[in-house]
């Protein structure tokens, strides 16, 4: 048993022949395969390196001044 959604396909125009079909459902599937595997992210993004050396250089705000303290 797997995992993977069945998929489908519809012929909408002409009359395809066992063989080109066989040819588009290899292909298909293949690209299918691959894609889904290239599509898996990594499980916990790295924070970039402006994230990282921001947080050195920035202190704490001060919750306790209020707005406008600044100015007086």
């Amino acid at each position: 048993m797997t995992d993977e959604p069945e998929l489908s396909l519809a012929v909408t125009r002409g009359e395809p022949t066992p063989e080109e079909l066989a040819a588009v459902i290899a292909v298909l599937s293949e690209t299918y395969a691959a894609e889904v595997h290239d599509a898996k992210s990594a499980d916990k993004p790295e924070p970039s390196e402006w994230m990282r050396t921001r947080r050195q250089m920035r202190s704490p705000l001060r919750r306790d001044l209020g707005f406008g303290s600044w100015a007086r």
